[in-house]
């Protein structure tokens, strides 16, 4: 199993996260996860810097692979637009990239007033979405008039040598059912193996399957626990709120029936590594080849000491 580093879009500065992503490859993280968000889930996370500027600079401060986790191709940023950025990432990465995507939440994807369509038209304009960036990469010029988008003689010239693969995330059987139809992996936040196992059923075979997790790196586990409540009560919001709340405020005013205990069950909370790595043997063995973790709070350089001196080595 690879074992990666995600970068939470959502709270660290962009020179923070670059500091990150050093520190990962230092310590023996494989591979980088990094979120797409135009808000932070509540505002104590804080940030929102653009994914695609974060991407280049990565390209070079360090060697990781990069997956978006996710970006969402169909509202915000028309398909053509991400065909492009995904484009140059392969180039500046030399084939270091996959471009994650999903269906999104109205908490990003609502910014210019579009109505926030039904789950069911978002894995339409996925799909949709998906084609059209294929056929870009491609080469030459592409047109195209379909039931979501317009693409009128659209080139890229920027192109990598192959084309980034696309991973799809993916939770309710519907979402599932595409991922493994068009999808060249799978990408969940969820140790469930009944997830993988349709996937793979359902046309994804051995296709690559991706799952994350956040911890929380503090001396104790109940400094750790508080920093994950203090920052992201957002994770134990139950359902599609998710997908459905507008905005920062609104996951603040859920989250009021959050309680700590609740968040706690979410994250890895302490200095442990036996929890860090019974985490990551629950995703094993749900059947995930890659498994990413995110650490919330100032103390990662905390989280990098550990795996460098005491995961990385149980497990290699």
């Amino acid at each position: 199993m690879r074992i990666g580093y995600f970068l939470s879009s959502e709270e660290y500065t962009p020179a923070e996260l670059l500091d990150q992503a050093r520190g990962a490859e230092r310590a023996g993280f494989e591979a980088l996860w990094i979120s797409d968000h135009f808000h932070p889930w509540v505002d104590a996370q804080g940030q929102s810097p653009f994914v695609w500027s974060m991407i280049g600079a990565l390209s070079q401060v360090c060697r990781l692979p990069v997956t978006t986790a996710v970006t969402c191709p169909t509202v915000r940023i028309h398909p053509a637009v991400i065909a492009q950025a995904a484009a140059t990432s392969a180039v500046l990465l030399e084939g270091r990239f996959v471009l994650g995507v999903g269906t999104g939440e109205a908490l990003n994807e609502h910014i210019f007033g579009d109505p926030w369509p039904s789950a069911g038209t978002r894995l339409e304009m996925l799909e949709e979405a998906v084609d059209i960036m294929r056929r870009m990469w491609k080469g030459g010029f592409t047109h195209h008039d379909g039931n979501h988008y317009t693409v009128d003689n659209a080139r890229i010239y920027t192109l990598p040598d192959q084309p980034p693969p696309v991973y799809v995330s993916a939770f309710g059987p519907k979402a599932i059912d595409l991922a493994a139809r068009i999808g060249d992996g799978y990408v969940s936040t969820m140790p469930d193996a009944d997830l993988v196992r349709r996937f793979r059923d359902n046309g994804g075979g051995d296709k690559p399957c991706q799952g994350g997790f956040k911890a929380a790196y503090a001396r104790t586990a109940d400094e750790g626990a508080q920093l994950a409540y203090e920052r992201w009560p957002n994770a134990g919001v139950p359902g599609e709120l998710s997908q459905v709340l507008p905005s920062p405020r609104h996951f603040e005013q859920a989250a009021e029936l959050v309680t700590p205990d609740m968040v706690r069950e979410a994250f890895v909370c302490g200095d442990d590594a036996r929890e860090h790595l019974e985490m990551i043997d629950r995703y094993a063995k749900a059947g995930f080849d890659e498994v990413y973790v995110a650490n919330t709070g100032p103390h990662y350089q905390g989280l990098f000491d550990l795996y460098a001196e005491r995961v990385f080595p149980a497990l290699r």
